[in-house]
């Protein structure tokens, strides 16, 4: 149940990244430290390689800068997604 909790969070965060960014909860145990190395092993890595693949095809346009930052910008939280949550950027101190 965590890891589907933490792919919908993945996907919200892909859904619209702009004025969003990520930070680590203080409250997260070792249990998310567990998770997060079983994720890395089994899907992070691909979520991770196919961010920078598609970040650097976006790239090459200039339409497609803001979308491959944006790109650049998913690949923590593809590797390590348990442990963090998705706040407003003008914020991102607010919840420590």
């Amino acid at each position: 149940m965590p890891f589907g909790i933490a792919a919908f969070r993945i996907g919200v965060y892909a859904l619209w990244p702009f004025g969003y960014t990520t930070v680590e909860r203080r409250d997260a145990g070792a249990a998310s430290c567990i998770g997060n190395v079983l994720w890395l092993i089994l899907a992070g890595w691909w979520l991770a390689i196919a961010h920078i693949v598609t970040g650097i095809a976006l790239c090459v346009t200039i339409i497609g800068i803001p979308f491959g930052i944006a790109n650049f910008k998913l690949i923590p939280i593809s590797l390590f997604p348990l442990g963090r949550e998705i706040v407003p950027s003008d914020e991102p101190f607010a919840t420590r």
